[in-house]
């Protein structure tokens, strides 16, 4: 079982930048995916960004070029910067862990075994 906990979430106006952080422990496997996903008030949690322990990424289209996904291995943790960010992307974002071998990490929440507490996002206008 991995332990999840997010760190970073804030209050930002339109256009400004924040960087969540995931701190990752207890037993991870070789082949791996990790994701961050969003979970806006009334909605379902959606998937924002994927990294493959190849090293792949990939992107809602709603985040592409602003949002990077990125991680330490030396330091266990995974990363999401955001750029230029817009009130729609206000919400709760979490970070999962998928011990499965896939030849492309899905953007699919079921898919993933382990979620941190999750941390607060909210853009301003």
């Amino acid at each position: 079982q991995v332990q999840l906990v997010e760190s970073g979430g804030g209050s930002v106006q339109a256009g400004g930048s924040l960087r969540l952080s995931c701190a990752a422990s207890g037993t991870t496997y070789k082949n791996y995916c990790m994701g961050w996903f969003r979970q806006a008030p009334g909605k379902e949690r959606e998937g924002v960004a994927t990294i493959h322990s190849d090293g792949s990424t990939s992107y809602a289209d709603s985040v592409k070029g602003r949002f990077t996904i990125s991680r330490d291995n030396a330091k266990n943790t995974l990363y999401l910067q955001m750029n230029n960010l817009e009130p729609e992307d206000t919400g709760m974002f979490y970070c999962a862990y998928d011990p499965n071998w896939r030849r492309q990490c899905s953007s699919l929440r079921y898919e993933y075994d382990s979620w941190g507490q999750g941390t607060q996002v909210t853009v301003s206008s």
